[in-house]
C-alpha cells in the first residue's frame, strides 16, 4: 500500500468518526476486558499490512472511545480540536520534526516563535515574556516555578544549578487553599516537597483571602506565591490585584495558574477577571483546553526571561545551537530535549480565530454555562452551588430524605449512562457535586438545551422513592 493511499483510508476513518459524533453516546461502550480482548493478543512476530493494521486498530478501539472532541461533552476542562488545528496536528505527524534545536526544523522553530507571541497578546501579557510549549499545565507548573526556585534562590546568593537544593536557603511556597493539586505535584518535582507548602485561606468561592495572605507571607527569604486564574470547580478568580500587591511588597516571586481561566483575558467582556495577572512573574495555561488544538498542548510563560532560560536551557558539544540573539532553540525554554513541534497547532488555531473568534468562542462557552446554571438554579430540589462567573457550574441534587451526597453521585451516574452528555463530579466543601464545564468551541445552544433534558431526566429517574 503506498502511503498515499494509507493516509487517504486514515483520513477517511477520521472523518467518519468526527461526523459520526453527534448520533453515538457521548461515553464509551465498551469496558477494560472487551477492550483488552479486541485490542490485545500476544506480540505479534511478523509484519502486517499498515492498511490492515489501521483498519483494525479503529474498528477495535471505536467502542471505548470518549466523544470529547464534540459539543456535549463537559466532563474535567476538556476541549473539543478545531478544525484548522486538527489539520495542523496532522501536518505535524507528517512533517516529523523535531522542535528541540532550530537546526532540526527552522520552520517549526518559528512558528512556535509567533504562536508563543500571539498567546502573550491574546493573555494580555507584558512584552518580552518568556514561554515554552510543554505537554499541559501540569509540565508549566514545573517550568515556571523552575524558573521561580532558580530566582529567588539567586536573590539570596545560592546557585541552585551548581549547588543543587542540598543546604539551600529554604523556600516558603505560599498556596491558596483551593489550589489545583498540579501545583503541589510540581513542587515535588522540583525537590521542594509539600514541607515547603504554606496554605492560605480561601472563600465560600475557592479564591484565596488577601489579608490571610498579607499575614502568612512573612518577613523575607525565598517566597513563592501561587494565585489561581479559574477555580477548577467555581470558575472563580482569587483577587490577583491585591495578591500581586502583597507579592510584591514582600519580594515574593508571583506565578498564577491559568490553565483556562487566563483565557478569559482574551474577551473583553470578561478581562475584568484577570486584572492583575499581568503583573505576575510566570504564569502557566494550557492550549488544549480552551485554544481547543489537540493533545497535549501547555505553555510556561516568564516575565523574566533570563531565569526561565537559566533554569531550562542545556549544552552539549554534539548540538548545533543557534546563534545569541538570532534563531530561537525550544530546548532553552521548556523541560523537553526532543520533542514535537507543539507550536504548528497553536500557531492554526489562534490564526484560523483571529483575536475576535477566540474572544467569541470564549464568551460562547461562558454563555453555555449561565444557561446551564439558570435552568438548573431554577428547578426544585436542585442547587448551584457556584457564582457562574465562568464556565463551570458545579450542581447539588437535593434528597427529601437527606441524603444529597447519595442521590447527586446517581443522578451523575444516570447521566453518563444515559449517554447524551457526559459530565463529571466532584467533592466541593465536603459535599458531592456534579461538575458541569463548557470548554468546547463545538457545543451549540442545541447540545446545551438537549443535556440539560437528560440531566432533568436522571434526576427523575434517580431520585429515591418517597418514604
Amino acid at each position: 500500500m503506498t502511503i498515499r493511499r494509507l493516509l487517504e483510508e486514515t483520513a477517511a476513518l477520521a472523518a467518519d468518526y468526527l461526523e459520526g459524533i453527534p448520533g453515538r453516546p457521548v461515553g464509551w461502550s465498551a469496558g477494560v476486558d472487551e477492550l483488552r480482548a479486541s485490542l490485545g493478543g500476544p506480540l505479534p512476530e511478523r509484519p502486517s499490512d499498515p492498511g490492515e493494521v489501521i483498519e483494525q486498530l479503529a474498528t477495535a478501539a471505536e467502542p471505548g472511545l470518549v466523544a470529547s472532541p464534540g459539543g456535549r461533552y463537559f466532563g474535567f476542562v476538556i476541549g473539543g480540536t478545531l478544525p484548522a488545528a486538527l489539520a495542523a496536528d496532522w501536518l505535524t505527524s507528517a512533517w516529523d520534526q523535531n522542535a528541540g534545536l532550530y537546526v532540526c526544523g527552522p520552520a517549526a522553530a518559528v512558528v512556535e516563535e509567533l504562536a508563543g507571541a500571539w498567546t502573550t497578546e491574546l493573555l494580555g501579557l507584558p512584552d518580552g515574556v518568556s514561554f515554552g510549549f510543554v505537554t499541559g499545565c501540569q509540565m508549566a507548573h514545573v517550568t515556571a516555578l523552575a524558573a521561580a526556585r532558580h530566582s529567588v534562590l539567586a536573590a539570596v546568593g545560592w546557585d541552585v544549578n551548581e549547588r543543587g537544593l542540598f543546604g539551600a536557603p529554604a523556600i516558603r511556597v505560599l498556596v491558596g487553599a483551593e489550589r489545583h493539586a498540579t501545583v503541589d505535584r510540581a513542587l515535588r518535582f522540583l525537590g521542594l516537597g509539600a514541607a515547603c507548602i504554606v496554605p492560605v485561606g480561601a472563600d465560600g468561592q475557592g479564591r484565596m483571602v488577601p489579608g490571610e495572605l498579607r499575614e502568612a507571607v512573612g518577613p523575607g527569604g525565598p517566597t513563592i506565591v501561587c494565585a489561581q486564574a479559574g477555580n477548577v470547580n467555581t470558575g472563580a478568580f482569587d483577587p490577583l490585584t491585591e495578591i500581586a500587591d502583597i507579592a510584591h511588597e514582600a519580594g515574593a516571586w508571583l506565578h498564577v495558574d491559568g490553565a483556562f481561566g487566563l483565557w478569559a483575558a482574551a474577551s473583553p467582556a470578561l478581562r475584568h477577571l484577570v486584572a492583575g495577572a499581568e503583573r505576575a512573574d510566570s504564569w502557566a495555561t494550557d492550549a488544549h483546553k480552551w485554544l481547543n488544538v489537540p493533545y497535549d498542548s501547555g505553555i510556561a510563560l516568564c516575565a523574566h526571561p533570563e531565569a526561565q532560560q537559566a533554569a531550562m536551557s542545556v549544552r552539549a558539544g554534539y548540538l548545533v545551537h543557534a546563534d545569541s540573539g538570532g534563531p530561537r532553540d525550544e530546548l532553552d525554554w521548556n523541560p523537553d530535549f526532543s520533542r514535537r513541534a507543539r507550536g504548528f497547532p497553536v500557531y492554526a488555531a489562534i490564526r484560523s480565530l483571529g483575536r475576535s473568534g477566540v474572544a467569541e468562542l470564549v464568551e460562547r462557552c461562558c454563555a453555555h454555562a449561565r444557561h446551564f446554571g439558570e435552568v438548573l438554579g431554577s428547578t426544585p430540589a436542585v442547587e448551584v452551588l457556584n457564582d457562574v462567573v465562568l464556565n463551570q457550574v458545579l450542581v447539588r441534587f437535593l434528597d427529601e430524605a437527606g441524603d444529597h451526597d447519595a442521590y447527586t453521585r446517581s443522578v451523575i451516574e444516570a447521566v453518563q449512562n444515559d449517554g447524551t452528555c457526559w459530565l463529571s463530579g466532584t467533592t466541593w466543601h465536603d459535599m458531592a457535586a456534579m461538575r458541569i464545564s463548557v470548554s468546547s468551541w463545538a457545543t451549540t445552544t442545541e447540545d446545551v438545551e438537549r443535556s440539560l433534558e437528560a440531566i432533568l431526566r436522571a434526576a427523575t429517574k434517580a431520585r429515591p422513592p418517597r418514604l
